[in-house]
């Protein structure tokens, strides 16, 4: 068990960043930990790059240019969310999207 990778990347996370118990985490069936780790995965996703702007990623991408793609996919995934949750964009709106209004 110590060894195993289960306890590494489902079982550690869950307790440390959700608060949940080893007992809560053996009635549990499989699948809601599973969904339970994909969702602290989305969230940590979500807000890995709260309060940061362009000139901070411009800045941190000139060591690590990695963020700057980190970054983008931050976006996307945030303005997906968003548009699930109705909330507007602030972005330039398509030629198409001010037609159809």
């Amino acid at each position: 068990m110590k060894e195993a990778p289960e306890v590494i990347y489902l079982y550690i996370p869950l307790m440390k960043d959700l608060n949940l118990s080893w007992g809560e985490l053996k009635r549990l069936p499989r699948r809601e930990l599973e969904g339970l780790l994909y969702g602290l995965s989305k969230y940590s996703q979500m807000h890995q790059f709260d309060g940061y702007d362009e000139k901070d990623i411009s800045v941190l991408a000139k060591d690590k240019p990695q963020i700057r793609s980190d970054y983008y996919k931050y976006l996307e995934l945030k303005r997906k969310y968003e548009e699930r949750e109705g909330i507007k964009s602030t972005g330039r709106k398509s030629f198409e999207g001010i037609i159809g209004e």
